[in-house]
């Protein structure tokens, strides 16, 4: 699903519209320039100012909305004004399915920002023992990682938003050469309404990660990391004893998707969250829906923009001082 997503993420069959921020107002329209994601070194968007722009639609304010093209778009080839990630970025066998992913997500990105600023000792507090999750999947998983020769570390690291959001660390119990290098130690993150599912995506894309690198498909790590040697907050990461079980309650409010969705919403709103923008990016494909959510008030992963985070970061930051 990540290939067909950045498959179309790169080359989106979407409706290009050229105008400004002053005209889209002038004729009743609502326009989000998306300066937070603006480039370091680069402009923010003038209100007279020239631009594409696709339309989307935001599911918590209840309107269409247009967005910069290059803000959604995923092409590393071309010279870019937007900070491009894939983080948003989902795929569904229908939209509310893509939507859901996508903003799930933003979520998590969002979280494991936050979570930068705790403190060792509330890290050390957030490690699980994931056999608390009392998920037979859940503990499979590690079990194999176990038996290949790898310890396995889980972490809480849900916000104030209340989904479930858990990030798993995969390392070897025997580094190579003695020390271990930073491309050894994968991690995966997951959010979902039901707290193992979560702990679930963690470990699977932990364990993704990890072939990744050894499969070389990505094209984006540059050589001199692979002899990069693991950062000493991360050692610490690894050897921190499980906490306490996993008292996570399930968030699920019913068996639908539509359900969780709306759920989420609400959620979103109750931390003042007052904007989440679906791009629909295939809008003409019938077989699967690929969506681009764009959720402004929420922080985003670590990149050369110009603003490097939101005011939940500021807010948390000062809070920890």
């Amino acid at each position: 699903m990540e290939a067909l997503e950045r498959a179309v993420g790169g080359n989106p069959q979407i409706e290009v519209r050229l105008a400004s921020v002053r005209q889209l107002e002038s004729e009743g329209s609502f326009a989000e320039p998306l300066d937070c994601l603006i480039l370091a070194g680069q402009d923010d968007v003038r209100p007279e100012e020239m631009l594409r722009w696709v339309q989307g639609y935001d599911i918590i304010a209840d309107r269409h909305v247009w967005v910069p093209y290059e803000a959604i778009l995923l092409d590393d080839t071309r010279s870019n004004r937007f900070w491009q990630s894939s983080d948003g970025l989902a795929s569904g066998n229908i939209r509310v399915e893509a939507t859901f992913h996508g903003l799930l997500e933003r979520i998590e990105r969002d979280a494991e920002v936050l979570w930068q600023f705790a403190s060792v000792a509330e890290k050390s507090a957030s490690c699980i023992d994931i056999n608390s999750f009392r998920d037979p999947v859940l503990s499979s998983l590690a079990q194999r990682v176990r038996d290949a020769g790898f310890r396995l570390q889980m972490f809480n690291r849900t916000s104030d938003i209340g989904v479930p959001c858990f990030e798993a660390f995969i390392a070897p119990d025997t580094p190579s050469g003695g020390e271990l290098r930073y491309i050894e130690v994968t991690y995966g993150a997951g959010a979902h309404p039901n707290p193992g599912r979560a702990a679930i995506r963690a470990v699977t894309e932990a364990a993704q990660s990890r072939l990744t690198f050894i499969s070389g498909a990505r094209d984006d790590i540059h050589p001199e990391t692979f002899a990069r040697p693991l950062p000493a907050h991360l050692r610490e990461v690894l050897f921190i004893e499980p906490a306490h079980e996993a008292h996570t309650p399930d968030t699920t409010p019913g068996g639908t998707i539509h359900d969780m969705l709306r759920d989420v919403i609400a959620r979103l709103m109750a931390v003042g969250v007052t904007s989440a923008i679906a791009v629909d990016m295939n809008s003409e494909e019938e077989d699967f829906s690929v969506v681009k959510m764009l959720v402004p008030q929420l922080e985003n992963l670590d990149g050369r923009r110009k603003r490097r985070f939101g005011p939940r970061a500021l807010k948390r930051i000062l809070k920890s001082r």
